[in-house]
C-alpha cells in the first residue's frame, strides 16, 4: 500500500482520465465499425480506468472532491477527443452547456 500512497493523487487522477479516454476511444470506433476486439480493448481500458483513481481516493479520503476532479479531467479528455480525434462539431448551446458543466464541477469541488 505504501507504493500507491507515495505517488501524487493527481497522478492517479491524471492516469485514469487517460485510460478513461482510451475507453471513450474504443467505444466510439466499436460505435463506427463493431468488432469484439474493440469491445474487449473497451472493457479493459474502463477497468483500469475504474482502478486506478482508487489509489488518489484512498490518499484523500474525499469521495466528492476526488470523484468531480476526475469528472471534470473525464469530461476534458472526451470533449477534446471527440473534438480533435473524431471531427465531430460543437454548436454553441453545446458549447455553453460543456462550459457549464464543467464550471459546476469546479464549483462543488471547493
Amino acid at each position: 500500500m505504501g507504493f500507491l500512497i507515495s505517488i501524487p493523487g493527481i497522478f492517479w487522477l491524471l492516469t485514469s482520465a487517460i485510460f478513461f479516454a482510451v475507453g471513450e476511444l474504443f467505444s466510439k470506433t466499436w460505435a463506427n465499425s463493431p468488432s469484439l476486439i474493440e469491445v474487449i480493448l473497451l472493457l479493459l481500458a474502463y477497468s483500469a480506468s475504474s482502478l486506478l483513481w482508487l489509489p488518489a481516493l484512498f490518499q484523500k479520503n474525499q469521495l466528492a472532491s476526488t470523484g468531480v476532479a476526475w469528472l471534470i479531467l473525464g469530461t476534458l479528455a472526451t470533449t477534446l477527443l471527440g473534438i480533435l480525434l473524431f471531427h465531430e462539431k460543437i454548436n454553441l448551446l453545446h458549447g455553453i452547456g460543456i462550459f457549464l458543466a464543467l464550471i459546476a464541477m469546479v464549483l462543488l469541488n471547493i
